[in-house]
């Protein structure tokens, strides 16, 4: 092949963006169950998905739960559209609409059920440690009398050292999140009362953490001379080096509240 030919030959495409991943977060399919059959079991008529993602767990819930409608909210249009297209491929698409909108003030409760698992932070303008208290509160307004909130929200499993905070996410401060005491506190004070308290695992992190660059890690290997090669790894590292920061630190609460009549 001639340098003309290799100028002209076209480039390889970027793989398929978090295609390995079932969940957006370090959710196993076995806990996924678990919550899904026991939500279901209340009887929800209406979901609500905050910061939806491609809404796998709410597509679950409405495929146990016969005739439960869905609305998943999230910003970036590209997530909605996988959960559309997997909607439909499941024949939930009459059931279930997928909006690309701000959570912060909706006002599309109150429903049966909320789901806002890692998409606290959607809920509020308010920044850490006030972030928490005020997503609770908007939960509270969003959710009907008898009904159900699924949160999953970040914790530390122990207070991180300077050293751990400094090569987390940029700014990580020790104030980012709350232990899971403080935190069941707060649902309570916002007005629910924790009807399962329950954490992801290592293995739920690992398999995350994993999956989540998985699909880039074996494209980068396969093409290193790609014009995007160097700022793909760049990424690819400098997450990796995250995880390794706050792994074993942070952990995500499922919290499954009810909301005090």
């Amino acid at each position: 092949m001639t340098d003309t030919d290799t100028l002209s030959a076209p480039l390889a495409a970027e793989p398929p963006r978090l295609a390995r991943l079932t969940f957006h977060g370090p959710l196993s399919e076995h806990r996924a169950g678990r919550l899904v059959e026991r939500l279901a079991r209340t009887g929800p008529a209406t979901v609500l998905d905050i910061g939806c993602g491609w809404g796998e767990l709410m597509l679950q819930v409405l495929e146990a739960a016969p005739g439960c409608t869905g609305v998943g909210i999230d910003l970036r249009a590209e997530d909605l559209a996988r959960g559309r297209r997997a909607a439909e491929e499941r024949g939930l698409a009459g059931r279930v609409e997928f909006v690309e909108e701000s959570a912060t003030g909706t006002s599309r409760g109150p429903v049966d059920l909320v789901l806002c698992v890692g998409s606290s932070q959607a809920l509020t303008t308010r920044k850490p440690p006030a972030l928490v208290s005020d997503a609770l509160r908007a939960l509270r307004g969003l959710v009907a009398d008898g009904g159900r909130v699924l949160l999953g929200e970040g914790f530390w499993q122990r207070p991180p050292t300077e050293a751990e905070l400094a090569g987390m996410w940029p700014g990580a401060t020790a104030t980012d999140h709350h232990d899971l005491g403080t935190l069941l506190d707060l649902a309570v004070k916002a007005g629910f009362r924790p009807e399962w308290t329950e954490t992801a695992d290592a293995g739920e992190w690992e398999e995350f953490e994993s999956a989540y660059q998985a699909d880039t890690e074996v494209w980068l290997a396969e093409h290193p001379g790609h014009p995007r090669a160097a700022e793909t790894r760049e990424r690819l590292d400098r997450h990796r080096a995250q995880w390794m920061s706050y792994r074993g630190v942070l952990g995500l609460a499922y919290l499954t509240l009810v909301p005090v009549r």
